[in-house]
């Protein structure tokens, strides 16, 4: 069975402060890019601050943190989807460093996303395999596998 949290103050969860999970996402960001939960605070800074927090502690502190799955075969899966999703490329774009820092090699992700080409379509796989290369590239002007 799966169990979310249930704010202990009787509300719906919005607009409550978790500490704890606020907390516990941000950990779970970090050990993925430890400059994204500041990168994207920058960005949503002045919009939708509010909207910073829920993502750290809904899906860094709530799903991306559950034990049920390793941090490798959890950002494989994360890829995978982004990639079928087609229009999320500022989030594939973290989610593939993610997994390159938590252990993915590049061949495997090649793998993934050539079998994205099957179940997402061509297009959506060409898209991504071109923002890994782009990745790829980035990664090895800074010295990072």
């Amino acid at each position: 069975m799966v169990h979310f949290p249930i704010p202990h103050d009787g509300s719906n969860g919005w607009g409550t402060v978790d500490d704890a999970r606020y907390r516990i996402g941000l950990e779970t960001a970090r050990k993925l890019d430890p400059e994204g939960p500041e990168r994207l605070e920058e960005a949503l800074k002045g919009v939708a601050p509010d909207l910073y927090r829920h993502i750290v502690e809904s899906a860094f502190g709530d799903i991306l943190s559950r034990p049920g799955l390793d941090p490798k075969t959890r950002e494989i899966a994360t890829v995978s989807a982004l990639t079928a999703l087609g229009h999320a490329q500022p989030q594939l774009r973290f989610h593939l460093n993610a997994a390159l820092n938590v252990g993915c090699t590049r061949a495997e992700l090649a793998e993934v996303l050539m079998q994205m080409a099957v179940y997402a379509g061509i297009p959506a796989a060409l898209n991504a395999l071109y923002l890994a290369k782009e990745i790829f590239a980035e990664r090895d002007a800074k010295g990072l596998s």
